[in-house]
């Protein structure tokens, strides 16, 4: 093959391309939950604080960082850390992916998996007294 032929030229488009952005919960900050590190208060734009008098769905970012104290334990908003999305399961990345699945559910969903085996464990030691 000759030199002329194994060259590649860039083929010119006149179409600007723009790249596809997707907003997912976890890239957008304003659905994200804070951690007070004082005292583990967990504001959540999605409930907003009724006793301060923040209604749901306003942003942390929103918030005066002059006025806005920790409605339990009153730190600043510098106390505050970024603890992501409601939906997103806890833990690091890296160990996602290890016990049997468990590490992958939500905080809630972790809930209902405990407290729903010790119902069911305290239903089945019930039954046992039903047998004579």
């Amino acid at each position: 093959m000759s030199d002329e032929q194994q060259s590649v030229q860039p083929v010119e488009s006149t179409e600007a391309v723009e790249p596809a952005v997707e907003t997912t919960p976890e890239s957008d900050t304003r659905t994200h939950r804070f951690e007070c590190r004082s005292c583990g208060y967990v504001y959540d734009p999605e409930e907003g604080v009724k006793k301060v008098g923040i209604e749901a769905g306003t942003a942390f970012e929103d918030l005066d960082p002059m006025s806005f104290r920790c409605p339990v334990c009153r730190s600043r908003v510098a106390a505050f850390r970024d603890i992501g999305p409601r939906a997103k399961a806890s833990g690091f990345d890296e160990n996602l992916n290890f016990g049997l699945g468990v590490n992958r559910m939500t905080p809630g969903q972790k809930n209902v998996l405990i407290f729903g085996g010790l119902a069911l464990g305290f239903a089945f030691f019930l039954s046992l007294y039903s047998l004579r």
